[in-house]
């Protein structure tokens, strides 16, 4: 997904369309109700801000990438981790 977004920015530059991607790792939803306590602390014990990410933080940096307050952007992919290597 990577290297197809960083490709269509730079094929779609000139066109006006802005080609971005999220990696995030974690993000606090009700599908954790569907997980145990253990598989939850590993994976908190794998982010280096020792939180899960938030659906506010998520649906913030979207509504960013969609804007014109990032038209300068293209072909960048912006880590939502906490820190944490996701490739």
């Amino acid at each position: 997904m990577i290297a197809l977004t960083k490709s269509l920015g730079k094929e779609m530059a000139t066109t006006g369309i802005r080609v971005n991607c999220i990696t995030p790792a974690a993000i606090k939803t009700p599908l954790f109700d569907q997980m145990t306590p253990q598989h939850i602390q590993f994976m908190l014990s794998k982010i280096p801000l020792g939180r899960f990410g938030a659906i506010e933080e998520a649906t913030s940096m979207v509504c960013w990438l969609a804007s014109e307050e990032c038209s300068f952007s293209t072909g960048a992919v912006f880590d939502l981790s906490g820190g944490r290597a996701t490739y």
